[in-house]
């Protein structure tokens, strides 16, 4: 048997490996991980180091992992280690959101996925956990720029469990969850009734639902299934501990700083993100880092038990 196989014969459809098409006939937890935080969200060799660590976490949890990236035009739901090395260190390699999927494997690009292609692709190939850092959202003065992450619209329309540390404390938290109400994606919080801050254990919002085991999200889940009706997502907000979260008072204070250079600067639109999450990291001496990490951490572990949880269930 090949080391991957096509999910089915198109030349544009996703590319499952080998172990993950296993895993799903035989209806064994699998848990989506983006590429993204490799390719461009940490410095090189460490990126490749962590990358591993993660797929070793989701196996060590009972699960499978399929890290999601395109290669040479074709979408790939699970990679071995030529491919995980690739993403790892190509430096021309591309971002990718949902958007980009078509024109990426109709001209043959290569590129690392974000949230919103990942969790499409992962839908797409029968997959139903996903972890990931932190979201996108509503960013900072939406009235003025209109600028909202393609995340949300593209989780309102897929059925998947998304388990994060909330959304990016860079963007408005307020008015990102009104957004996700208002689009209909469901949000638990995990061991908490606080929405988590990505860097921080809470960003202080509330949040209407609170599970605290595996066990649980799996009964929500498949409390989805039943009811039927339109495909939506379905959140985890997983806190990172406040052992190793940023220090609350550092994070507000760069933060502030961060966005006021963006404004002297003119600093508008997609280059925003880039440069405060830069700007945390290099002004808190690499804290952020540690802290998006730890979360991302906890995260895949979370995932990979609800991925067990369910298939236990079923």
């Amino acid at each position: 048997m090949s080391q991957t196989e096509s999910f089915d014969a198109s030349p544009y459809a996703p590319v499952l490996s080998t172990e993950v098409r296993a895993a799903l006939a035989t209806d064994r937890p699998v848990v989506a991980l983006e590429s993204t935080i490799i390719s461009h969200g940490l410095p090189r060799p460490r990126n490749l180091r962590v990358a591993e660590e993660l797929e070793a976490v989701v196996r060590a949890h009972g699960a499978v992992p399929a890290t999601i990236a395109v290669l040479d035009g074709r979408a790939r739901i699970g990679l071995d280690k030529a491919q995980l090395e690739r993403v790892a260190e190509d430096e021309g390699l591309r971002k990718l959101g949902h958007r980009d999927l078509a024109p990426a494997l109709a001209t043959g690009a290569s590129g690392a996925t974000t949230v919103s292609a990942t969790a499409f692709l992962a839908a797409r190939a029968g997959l139903r956990v996903f972890a990931t850092g932190g979201l996108g959202g509503v960013h900072r003065g939406w009235t003025q720029t209109q600028d909202e992450s393609a995340d949300l619209r593209l989780l309102a329309r897929t059925g998947i469990t998304v388990v994060c540390a909330g959304v990016k404390s860079i963007l408005d938290v307020p008015a990102t969850l009104q957004r996700l109400e208002t689009l209909g994606v469901g949000v638990l919080g995990y061991g908490t009734d606080r929405f988590p801050g990505f860097y921080l254990s809470s960003s202080g919002e509330p949040v209407d639902w609170t599970v605290r085991s595996p066990e649980e999200v799996a009964e929500v889940m498949a409390a989805q299934d039943a009811l039927g009706g339109p495909a939506a997502a379905l959140i985890v907000a997983h806190p990172v501990p406040e052992s190793e979260q940023l220090d609350p008072a550092l994070h507000d204070r760069v933060l502030a700083e961060a966005l006021e250079a963006c404004r002297k600067r003119g600093i508008t639109g997609q280059a925003v993100t880039p440069y405060l999450l830069g700007h945390l990291v290099r002004a808190t001496g690499g804290a952020s880092l540690e802290a998006n990490l730890a979360a991302v951490r906890g995260n895949v572990a979370l995932a990979a038990r609800i991925a067990a949880a369910r298939a236990a269930a079923r």
